[in-house]
């Protein structure tokens, strides 16, 4: 169970995140939606520890994660994976090394030093890859991988790291709807067959109910909706988004990444020769 108790961020005078209190049980597949600005990111920094804490508790399993420090901290940022929405990979790499990076926090001083893994970290990382489909990439630069490709490799480094919690800091943000599927394809299969909690940021409505069991709305670092996907109604999406600069409602179109038919069915085949079976479209 990770728990936040009245958590808050200041920045100055600017409150990024407002008192926020959640529960979210272990192997939920949680979606946190919001405008620009709403507070999404820093509340996923702030669980990593990548941002410091203001104010509040956060804790997991009755572990004080906001106050960790040294060693302690090192160890719950190895269970904590994050994944960016610009993946943060070292470009110059190759792919597989990229992947073991995802161990550093496990590995002693000198072989860090000197780029030395383990052969059976090795096989891992490739059956890691082979899973996401990437597989055959793996001697090349991480540079020369499309957006897609970068963000399954992304991926694949959180899982070396054996994590309780994966939090996925808008990970489809700047991907076309065809990668994104892909992405949001594998981290759901990643939560189904793992069991690993999920908290994803996410721009898109659609995104949101089609792949999270549990949707968070925040707005002004608020939140401001904790629920199923089918409780999502047009009154909870004003709350969440606000309206137009006319007054109208937000149309859910513009928080849309919808695939055409002949997209998902290329996305599910893709998926399918990767050994990962796609949600239902």
């Amino acid at each position: 169970m990770l728990e936040l108790t009245d958590v808050t961020r200041r920045f100055g005078s600017n409150i990024a995140v407002d008192a926020v209190s959640l529960s979210i049980p272990e192997g939920q597949m949680v979606g946190i939606i919001g405008r620009s600005g709403a507070g999404k990111s820093t509340l996923l920094r702030m669980i990593n520890r990548l941002t410091g804490v203001s104010g509040g508790v956060i804790s997991h399993s009755g572990r004080p994660v906001s106050t960790l420090n040294g060693r302690d901290l090192r160890s719950w940022q190895r269970d904590c994976a994050m994944i960016f929405q610009q993946f943060n990979l070292v470009p110059r790499l190759d792919v597989v090394s990229n992947v073991l990076h995802g161990t550093l926090n496990m590995r002693s001083t000198f072989s860090t030093m000197f780029n030395l893994f383990p052969r059976e970290d090795i096989l891992r990382a490739i059956s890691i890859l082979e899973r996401l489909g990437v597989a055959e990439n793996a001697t090349k630069r991480a540079e020369a991988l499309s957006g897609g490709q970068q963000q399954r490799v992304a991926i694949a480094r959180a899982l070396m790291q054996s994590p309780k919690l994966i939090l996925a800091d808008e990970p489809i943000a700047s991907l076309d709807p065809l990668n994104a599927q892909i992405v949001m394809d594998a981290l759901k299969d990643i939560n189904e067959q793992e069991g690993i909690t999920v908290v994803t940021n996410l721009h898109t409505l659609d995104t949101a109910r089609g792949y999270c069991e549990r949707i968070i709305g925040m707005a002004h670092g608020k939140v401001v909706f904790d629920g199923k996907p089918d409780e999502l109604t047009t009154d909870a999406v004003r709350a969440i988004y606000g309206a137009g600069a006319d007054g109208e409602e937000i149309s859910e179109s513009i928080t849309s990444t919808s695939l055409g038919e002949s997209a998902r069915t290329a996305a599910k085949s893709r998926a399918t020769a990767s050994n990962m079976v796609p949600e239902p479209a």
